[in-house]
């Protein structure tokens, strides 16, 4: 699988991470359920992909990268009718 395929995957999962992460950890902090997501994204992006490894050059680039697309689709969400449905008791999406 080519870089571009990886990268369209990661974006692909991203949406449905974060909403299955704000419904669990909903109490939490923002940067706690941020972590998880990250954390839950490289697992599903990991498992079964050494070999592709060798088309990213900088892990941690690509990690930060990533992050900003999860930043993106909070901004997203945070910003959209269906955060403003949720239940008015506490913040949007990954908020603090």
């Amino acid at each position: 699988m080519n870089f571009l395929a990886r990268l369209l995957q990661a974006i692909a999962f991203i949406p449905g991470i974060v909403t299955s992460i704000e419904g669990l950890l909903s109490q939490r902090p923002g940067a706690e359920k941020k972590d998880a997501v990250m954390s839950f994204l490289q697992t599903a992006l990991s498992a079964g992909n050494s070999v592709m490894s060798r088309e990213i050059v900088d892990e941690a680039k690509f990690r930060d990268g990533l992050a900003k697309i999860v930043d993106g689709t909070v901004e997203c969400f945070n910003s959209s009718v269906w955060a403003k449905e949720q239940p008015s008791a506490g913040p949007a999406f990954l908020s603090a």
